[in-house]
């Protein structure tokens, strides 16, 4: 850090110039990458239900992605016969549609609501893979328009709709985000001109994440939505790391005026913590590159990378910026802001923070007993989860695809558009007909329909919800009956899921603690700290899953935040949760234990270093706290459930961590361990000290 403060204190300008050409390359080779991303993606390529696709589009078959409704329309009637024709001929010359079902080609009731007065058709598509079958869907709505009575939905057309609200949502949440984060930022930074320099950070951050899943979109598939995380934790990040550095500058300029000094303190100090904290993030969202679904790896890829090149501009072009601005770092600042910021540049053995830990020493143990057992309580509800998946009826109200499902539902025999099917291969398909017919919760089976290779593709209408216990379970009690025989469907897919998410869970987790545990030892030489944070961002992320369950599934705040619950939680979106949560919490562990540690190795004792250390790192990290549940928190301004959640998990989570337990049960812990603390075994601490990476 001493020679990257001198690099930069000797090349300011050529920095900047090279970090501006940087930034129009990134935005020239990454400014289009929103065309060449996938969708959303949640499949596991190597499931049985992605195999029983491939099997079945081998043989012909083509699931039925598009639903037609068509209201006031009998089809017994001429009338009916003649408008359900005309909607059938236009789906039959359109080049993406191989094949239309409906009550003229097939003579099933089921295709024929309760009161006789509205039908449907099922389209099935060319496309293979998600996105083609989304514009195809999205083209058919489009041409369908017009036509009357006619209303477009289907898995297809869901998607595409769930993914476009989903983008006008978080451009939506920006714009309501943005003032106040300025405003916020203008308070906490004290001054204008240093308001504004995590904009900088920000931005050069997201265009850098932006090449970087450009590059891996041409080696690989990769989620659209890695672009909002990309942007949300870009931000976020560049907030945190800019506090950090700009506070401890200020310092350094209150303790010896600007120069090299000055900044090589900063970075051997503040910016050292900020490598440490980044590779911790990197870390925790790399860790999602271990499952095979698309979002899930597509937002490691974008997390890890918006995180090391939000560090990269932090420790580079932020110092370029402040060795030539100087004390004007504090310029265009209103007078009660610049009062506290020489207050806060100057250590004091005072402060609400200082008192706070003073406190906790006192009463460190039912101070701990009774913070940790708050936690405990509201983490209670997560032990009766259940998980479900995004569909139409997260749309809001007005969008097609939704008020087809709607209809489908109550209007016409239940679950018949989402049937469990099954890919059979041999002679005994009649026979295992009939044993699938038999089984608990099936409502209908259809005739095994001959497709090429000696494939057959057979229906199973179940009489629940298909992301029901009920449904669920009849997935498994099918894949046990005796046959060469695959299943798939909706409800299968969300089974494979679910074992998916499982089976790789406990590689995610090694590769989380493992990452910790070294970053940590190797900033502060201990061993027991890593254990303690580990554990503490456990117990802020049961909390947060308490509160989620509570929220979203069981519609604590429904009427408050806009939302119908759909009884459960994305398996997926907690996933994301957890790895960003658990990055940000070291994050500001990370923070809090490096002033703590440097109060220490200035002298102060094991006790008093700990108010010191939180004085001087308290403010920084809940205003960081602040900021970023702004930016996550405007999600809930969103119209899909989904985002409502991730935009709750995100900001409940950072506040619950930067408040209760930094504030008051890391100090307790931090008191009642005293010099242990510190503590390793003496061969790592040999090696602590011959890899040189404490603070000089």
């Amino acid at each position: 850090m001493s020679a990257l403060a001198a690099f930069v204190g000797r090349r300011p300008k050529a920095i900047l110039a090279l970090a501006a050409l940087a930034a129009v390359a990134a935005t020239v080779l990454g400014g289009g990458v929103a065309t060449r991303l996938a969708p959303f993606g949640a499949d596991d390529p190597q499931s049985e239900s992605v195999r029983a696709d491939r099997q079945l589009e081998r043989a012909g078959y083509h699931e039925p992605d598009v639903v037609v409704l068509l209201r006031r329309d009998d089809p017994r009637t001429p009338a009916g016969r003649a408008a359900t024709e005309r909607v059938t001929h236009l789906l039959q010359g359109d080049p993406n549609v191989a094949s239309v079902a409906g009550f003229p080609s097939t003579g099933s009731l089921a295709f024929l609501s309760r009161d006789g007065r509205a039908t449907y058709l099922t389209a099935g598509l060319r496309a293979t893979d998600d996105k083609a079958r989304q514009d195809a869907a999205t083209e058919i709505a489009a041409r369908l328009g017009s036509v009357p009575n006619a209303t477009v939905g289907g898995p297809a057309l869901a998607a595409r709709q769930i993914n476009t609200q989903v983008e006008h949502d978080l451009r939506a949440a920006e714009v309501y985000a943005f003032p106040l984060l300025f405003l916020l930022s203008l308070l906490f930074f004290r001054s204008l001109v240093a308001a504004l320099l995590p904009l900088l950070v920000g931005g050069l951050a997201i265009l850098g994440a932006f090449l970087a899943l450009r590059i891996a979109s041409s080696v690989g598939s990769i989620s659209i939505f890695a672009l909002n995380v990309a942007t949300g934790l870009g931000l976020g990040l560049a907030i945190d790391y800019s506090l950090f550095i700009i506070n401890r500058y200020r310092e350094e300029l209150a303790r010896s005026g600007p120069g090299p000094d000055a900044m090589r303190r900063t970075l051997a100090t503040a910016g050292r913590t900020v490598a440490f904290s980044s590779i911790t993030v990197a870390g925790a969202l790399a860790s999602l590159l271990v499952f095979p679904q698309r979002f899930l790896y597509s937002m490691g890829i974008g997390g890890a990378a918006v995180a090391l090149v939000a560090a990269a501009v932090a420790l580079v072009v932020l110092p370029a910026l402040l060795v030539l601005l100087g004390e004007r770092v504090n310029a265009l600042s209103p007078h009660v802001l610049a009062r506290r910021a020489a207050r806060d540049a100057r250590p004091a053995r005072a402060g609400a923070w200082y008192r706070l830990a003073k406190f906790s020493g006192r009463m460190p143990v039912p101070t701990a007993l009774v913070t940790a057992a708050v936690l405990v309580a509201v983490a209670v509800p997560a032990l009766r989860v259940h998980f479900t998946a995004a569909d139409a009826a997260a749309l809001p109200a007005g969008a097609s695809a939704r008020e087809v499902a709607a209809s489908l539902r109550t209007d016409f025999p239940p679950y018949r558009d989402t049937p469990i099917t099954l890919s059979l291969s041999g002679k005994a398909t009649a026979v295992t007909a009939k044993r699938v017919a038999r089984l608990a919760h099936v409502a209908a089976v259809s005739h095994p329909r001959p497709l090429r290779g000696g494939t057959f593709a057979l229906d199973v209408v179940s009489d629940s919800p298909p992301l029901s216990p009920a449904s669920l379970q009849l997935v498994r009690e099918l894949r046990g009956v005796p046959g060469d025989l695959r299943v798939t469907g909706t409800s299968a897919h969300f089974v494979d899921l679910e074992h998916s998410l499982a089976r790789h869970l406990p590689y995610a987790l090694l590769l989380i603690v493992a990452l910790t545990v070294i970053v940590l030892f190797a900033m502060t030489g201990s061993v027991l700290l890593p254990i303690k944070q580990l554990l503490l961002n456990m117990l802020g992320l049961a909390a947060t899953y308490g509160l989620l369950v509570t929220v979203f599934q069981h519609g604590l705040l429904q009427g408050q935040l806009g939302y119908t619950s759909e009884g459960g939680l994305d398996p997926s979106l907690l996933l994301l949760v957890s790895a960003t949560v658990f990055g940000l919490s070291t994050d500001y562990g990370v923070f809090v234990i490096a002033r703590i540690k440097e109060a220490r190795d200035n002298g102060a004792s094991d006790h008093d270093a700990i108010p010191l250390g939180l004085e001087r790192s308290g403010r920084i990290v809940s205003s960081a706290a602040l900021l970023f549940a702004v930016a996550f928190g405007a999600f809930l301004t969103s119209k899909i459930t989904v985002t409502k959640e991730l935009g709750f998990g995100t900001a409940t989570a950072v506040l619950i961590d930067a408040t209760i337990i930094r504030a008051l049960l890391v100090p307790a812990l931090m008191h009642l361990l005293g010099r242990w603390n510190w503590w390793a075994p003496t061969p790592l601490r040999r090696l602590h000290l011959r890899i040189r990476l404490s603070e000089v």
